[in-house]
């Protein structure tokens, strides 16, 4: 029976682990190519994988 490994990295909610993105923009240069925008996620500044959670520190009494 195949038994499910935990994930090694914790993977961008908001891109997917896809942090870049290509965009056309529908111009053309001119020597033929496309005009490109390079777009990163602003959720993980592009490196597809998010901060560990952070503990929470509780005052003892």
């Amino acid at each position: 029976m195949a038994q499910l490994a935990p994930a090694r990295a914790r993977i961008c909610r908001a891109c997917d682990g896809f942090a870049t993105a290509v965009i056309t923009t529908g111009t053309r240069h001119c020597d033929g190519t496309r005009a490109t925008l390079h777009v990163t996620c602003p959720a993980c500044q592009g490196t597809g994988h998010r901060a560990p959670a952070r503990r929470q520190e509780t005052a003892r009494v």
